[in-house]
């Protein structure tokens, strides 16, 4: 069964997002991330990966997740609101947007990635509500 990876990057001053929700200060070289040992790792293991509306609204063109995104997998989404515009997927990345909650949206990337790990990219809200309600498990 899969576990749910929930992870979080801060610089050491503490760090999160500028003001704007931007996290480019942290990634001044994403390239030499990816072709980092852990990264490298992480993408390995990883089956699917759940996100916010907001963590997935970070790249400017929804477009631009197939074939540049270090996790080539299917992509839960939770919002409020399906995209008017699906978007671009790939043979290995695919978008579901789920309006149904949380716990679906971890329900359903476990059973996409079989035996590999859910990696999670959520916000304070979403993160505390996620530990609290043990769908990590």
């Amino acid at each position: 069964m899969a576990k749910v990876i929930l992870g979080m990057t801060l610089s050491l001053d503490g760090f999160i997002n500028d003001r704007t929700g931007k996290v480019g200060a942290l990634y001044p070289d994403l390239y030499v991330l990816r072709n980092t040992e852990p990264m490298r790792e992480s993408i390995q293991n990883t089956g699917a990966v759940v996100m916010g509306r907001n963590a997935f609204a970070m790249a400017k063109d929804p477009d631009f997740y197939a074939g540049n995104y270090e996790f080539q997998v299917p992509i839960f989404v939770l919002t409020h609101e399906v995209p008017k515009k699906h978007p671009k997927e790939t043979g290995r990345l695919t978008f579901t947007f789920v309006t149904d909650g949380m716990e679906s949206a971890i329900r359903q990337a476990k059973a996409a990635a079989g035996d590999k790990d859910v990696v999670s990219h959520w916000r304070g809200k979403y993160r505390t509500a996620m530990l609290e309600s043990r769908t990590c498990g």
